[in-house]
């Protein structure tokens, strides 16, 4: 796990250009605080800050073929290498290190772009090839790396993060207006797009290729999912549930390769356990789990992380987060994430990271993926519960059946049959709606944008972010069962666009922590797609054929317990006497006003609300968490972003 940028035309003069360069590369020293290195080929050039973790003492990079004719700069692992490497050895391949990054370049120069293909793993990189005058940049499939790009003084600049692309002298941060609207309704900004104008995210499973100032972006990887007619039917249970384990079991193993000590994120629910149990088969000096801890009922999953690790005998490790640490801490993890956020679920993780490299450690293995492929979350029972319930719209008994989808929120219990179908709109949206599983949520989300200014409302015009997300579906979205379309809007934009990136990657290499995620192997990923959506959703039962995976390896009360997804207090954080000095600053009258971007009066009320502890609204907790992570980020000299007509709809 690394930090990369670098550079590609535009003429720029050695000199200068080794300034760019470094001053990218400091600003990665957090992914990278083990070594650095940059190169300079021609009209390329290539910088990289080292996380060692496979091939401590042979793996520096930039790293040069043989015969010099390649060159990359990688971030991340091919958990494979391995296999990969005897492979090209058998083929006639020599090999200097023990790297998974040498393996890369050997794939490359074997096969070309398909080596792509052969790699398991997390990934971003970028590969100069002086004999075809190309440059090539590629994200893992699922987008767990990050890679950011911009034009800048006649030259294309990409970096893992933005903030080493605003430390080239002349580069300025602008929100734009277009991603704050995709933001404030499908909680992040849909790829290329960023949350900055003029820079551009690398979506999942795409490359670029660059040859003789022509670019080139395409997917070498989509995800799918069988016709609705073709859909298998949940028979032969045992057989299924073997091979899933067994796919488990390797992707485990192979993600525990590493030249340093590797331990696991412990929730105490089903995913991280099961990834815990199967961890600790394989190290045999024992695996140590780190949790997160609140002291509200309602976040708290203490009990379950100490009976998991009881039961595997693990070392066991936790953060108690408090609300002072969460507003405190903020500000500090805006200016990693580099994008607005709904709800402050980012800052415990960061802080968990912050406790696994205290205790020494580079590597921890995490559940993540398991809710999206496996159909785990509420929002795919409920929508199944919502076509149930538009058959019969004005049933007066259906609507209670929402209130035990949300054990976890008491609020909902106390509604009305009436404000229940009015909620859910079951019944209002039509069933052939690509994004009928997910109206509901964006509709709530979008109430937020109740706090745009006029100005910016004016910018954004007639913009839907939501007709643009359905209108980049994949040609054969509409034939695919609506489990699976659920599962996809999940899967390919909101797990990279912020679980992977707002509660993942970033969080973590702010404390250069990589994670690893089993569940996000592509051999599981397309097993999962591949089963019958009565495997994975058998009636209002979530993760069917992973709890039967379980069984002998997770304690039944973990299986069998009440779902309760990650979440940490928001608003309330900021209630009571002592406001923290960033929301002072952030959300001053002045400031909003020379941003632009929000109501001044009604923000105003919004945070007298919150100091007095009177929000409970999921509209009212995702707008101010949404505001104050927007300014902090912008930041107090930033100027008023302003949209050109020309972009409407673009991205």
């Amino acid at each position: 796990m690394c930090g990369i940028a670098g550079y590609h035309g535009g003429n720029i003069a050695p000199e200068r250009a080794a300034d760019y360069l470094r001053r990218m590369v400091a600003a990665l020293r957090h992914r990278g605080p083990d070594a650095e290195g940059i190169v300079i080929r021609g009209d390329t050039g290539l910088a990289h800050s080292r996380l060692s973790i496979v091939g401590l003492a042979d793996g520096a990079q930039p790293m040069e073929s043989e015969d010099e004719t390649l060159a990359v700069s990688f971030n991340g692992e091919i958990f494979n290498y391995v296999e990969l490497r005897d492979d090209l050895k058998a083929r006639g391949h020599r090999f200097r290190t023990t790297s998974d990054t040498e393996v890369l370049l050997a794939g490359y120069a074997e096969k070309g772009l398909d080596c792509l293909a052969d790699f398991n793993g997390d990934f971003a990189f970028a590969l100069h090839d002086e004999r075809a005058r190309t440059l090539v940049l590629a994200r893992d499939r699922m987008g767990v790396r990050p890679l950011f790009y911009t034009q800048h003084d006649g030259a294309l600049f990409f970096a893992s993060e933005i903030k080493a692309l605003l430390a080239l002298p002349g580069m300025t941060a602008e929100i734009d207006p277009l991603a704050l609207d995709q933001i404030f309704t499908l909680w992040c900004p849909i790829p290329p797009r960023t949350a900055y104008r003029n820079i551009h995210e690398l979506p999942p499973g795409h490359l670029m290729i660059v040859a003789d100032d022509r670019r080139t972006i395409r997917p070498w990887w989509q995800l799918s999912y069988p016709d609705r007619k073709d859909a298998p039917p949940a028979d032969s249970m045992d057989d299924q549930t073997e091979a899933l384990r067994a796919l488990l079991d390797d992707a485990t193993r192979i993600r525990l390769r590493a030249d340093v000590p590797v331990g696991a994120y412990l929730s105490g629910g089903l995913d991280s356990s099961l990834i815990a149990a199967l961890a600790a088969k394989t190290v045999t000096h024992g695996l140590k789990t780190f949790s997160l801890t609140f002291r509200s009922a309602e976040h708290d999953e203490s009990a379950w992380q100490r009976q998991m690790a009881a039961s595997l005998g693990v070392l066991s490790d936790s953060v108690e987060c408090t609300m002072e640490t969460i507003a405190e801490h903020l500000p500090q993890v805006m200016r990693h994430i580099e994008c607005p956020i709904l709800r402050t679920a980012p800052v415990p993780l960061a802080l968990l990271s912050a406790r696994v490299r205290e205790q020494g450690m580079k590597v921890v293995l995490t559940g993540e993926g398991a809710d999206e492929i496996f159909a785990g979350y509420d929002l795919f029972r409920e929508a199944r519960v919502r076509r149930f319930c538009g058959r019969q719209p004005e049933s007066p008994r259906r609507p209670r059946l929402f209130q035990r989808l949300y054990p976890y929120l008491p609020g909902l219990k106390q509604q009305s049959p009436e404000y229940l179908a009015r909620f859910f709109a079951f019944g209002a949206e039509a069933l052939d709606d690509p994004l009928y599983s997910h109206r509901p949520r964006f509709r709530s989300t979008a109430a937020a944008k109740l706090f745009f200014s006029a100005d910016l409302r004016q910018d954004i015009g007639d913009y839907d972010a939501a007709a643009d997300l359905a209108a980049q579906l994949p040609a054969d979205f509409r034939r695919w069962h609506p489990l699976h379309q659920a599962q996809y809007l999940e899967t390919a934009f909101l797990l990279p666009g912020y679980i992977l990136s707002s509660q993942g990657d970033r969080v973590m290499m702010a404390n250069a922590v990589e994670g690893r995620f089993p569940f996000l192997d592509h051999r599981v990923v397309a097993f999962a797609a591949g089963l019958s959506p009565d495997a994975k959703l058998n009636g209002l039962r979530e993760k069917h054929i992973l709890k039967q995976a379980a069984r002998g390896l997770v304690p039944a009360a973990i299986i069998d317990r009440p779902k309760q997804p990650y979440r940490a207090p928001d608003s309330e954080v900021f209630a009571g006497p002592a406001t923290p000095a960033c929301l002072d600053d952030a959300l001053s009258q002045e400031r909003l006003a020379q941003s632009g971007l929000f109501n001044v009066q009604a923000v105003g009320k919004l945070k007298e609300k919150v100091l007095k502890g009177q929000v409970t609204g999921f509209r009212d907790n995702a707008a101010f968490i949404g505001i104050l992570s927007t300014e902090l980020l912008r930041g107090p000299s930033a100027a008023r972003p302003h949209l050109a007509s020309s972009e409407i709809g673009k991205h």
